[in-house]
C-alpha cells in the first residue's frame, strides 16, 4: 500500500515480499469481525468459556491479558505482537481474559492454555521489555510496574521479603483505672459547675464571746458500774387458789320457775398449797 511504501522508501526487503499481500491491523480485524470468524462452543472446551458482545455486559471494558495482543502469536511466532480481535470471542480462563487474531488461534490456545502461558513467560525472560509492555508483573515477583517504580527507568528491584506474623489481644479488656467521680451526663456536669461557681462567692463567719475567749474544750471519761446479781440458797414462791364458782339449776328444770343455787368450790389456801407441793 502507499502507507507502507512511505514508511519503507528504500525497500531493502522488497524481494522477500514478492507474492505476499500486506494487510494492516485494521484490515485484518475488519476481515475477522463477521459471524463466520467467531469461535463456536465445542464439547472439548472443558471449564472454558468464550464471551461475546451480545451475551456479556460491559464487554468493551473487559481487562484483556497482554494489553489486548494475541497470546498465541506471542508464544508460537517468536514474540510477534499482533492486536487481537475481541469480536472473535474472548476466552475466560482462571479469571483472565484472552483475545486472539483468528478463530484457529483461539481454538489452539484453548486446547492447552497453561502451556502457551508458560511459553509467553519464557519469551518475556528472553525479552525483558515485554514484561512492562504486556504487564506480566504477577509472573515476575522482582519486577515493579513502571508507573509505581521509586526511580523512573529502574524496573528491576530487590525482592520484597515477607513473613507471616500474628498478634493476640484480650477479648474484652477491662479498664483498671476507674474514676468514681466521672460523670457523663452533661446536665449533671453543669450542676456541679454552678455549685462550684457559687462557692466562690460564699464567706465563712465565726463568732466568739467573752466567756469562750481563750478557752479550750475539755472531755471527761468515767467507768460505768457493772451489773451485779445475788443468788440465795433456796427459791420460794407463793400462789393463791383460783376462784371457782358453780351455779346449779339454770337448765334442765321441769317447773315453770327456775331456782338457781350458787356453790363456791374455791379451795382454802392450806389445801391448795398441799396439792401444789
Amino acid at each position: 500500500s502507499s502507507g507502507i511504501n512511505a514508511e519503507w522508501p528504500l525497500r531493502p526487503g522488497q524481494p522477500l515480499l514478492t507474492g505476499l499481500i500486506l494487510r494492516s491491523d485494521e484490515e485484518r480485524i475488519t476481515e475477522t469481525s463477521g459471524l463466520e470468524g467467531r469461535v463456536e462452543h465445542a464439547p472439548h472446551f472443558k471449564n472454558l468459556e468464550f464471551l461475546f458482545p451480545e451475551t456479556t455486559r460491559n464487554f468493551s471494558q473487559l481487562p484483556l491479558q497482554y494489553k489486548g495482543f494475541c497470546g498465541f502469536s506471542i508464544a508460537v511466532h517468536d514474540r510477534l505482537l499482533l492486536p487481537g480481535n475481541p469480536l472473535i470471542g474472548v476466552l475466560r480462563y482462571k479469571d483472565h481474559f484472552f483475545c486472539f487474531t483468528s478463530k484457529e488461534a483461539a481454538v489452539k490456545f484453548a486446547a492447552d492454555p497453561d502451556r502457551y502461558i508458560a511459553h509467553i513467560a519464557e519469551a518475556a525472560k528472553r525479552s525483558p521489555e515485554l514484561i512492562q509492555l504486556l504487564e506480566l508483573h504477577m509472573q515476575f515477583s522482582t519486577i515493579t510496574p513502571y508507573g509505581k517504580s521509586a526511580e523512573p527507568g529502574h524496573m528491576i528491584e530487590k525482592p520484597l521479603t515477607k513473613r507471616d506474623s500474628g498478634i493476640q489481644t484480650e477479648v474484652h479488656p477491662i479498664e483498671s483505672n476507674i474514676d468514681p467521680d466521672y460523670e457523663w451526663n452533661e446536665w449533671e456536669m453543669r450542676r456541679k459547675a454552678i455549685k462550684l461557681a457559687n462557692l466562690r462567692t460564699r464567706i465563712t463567719h465565726s463568732v466568739q464571746t467573752d466567756g469562750s475567749n481563750f478557752r479550750r474544750n475539755n472531755a471527761t471519761q468515767i467507768y460505768q458500774p457493772k451489773t451485779q446479781d445475788t443468788q440465795t440458797t433456796r427459791v420460794k414462791g407463793t400462789s393463791v387458789p383460783k376462784p371457782s364458782v358453780f351455779i346449779a339449776g339454770l337448765r334442765g328444770c321441769k317447773s315453770e320457775t327456775t331456782e338457781a343455787y350458787k356453790v363456791d368450790l374455791t379451795l382454802d389456801v392450806d389445801t391448795h398449797n398441799d396439792i401444789c407441793d
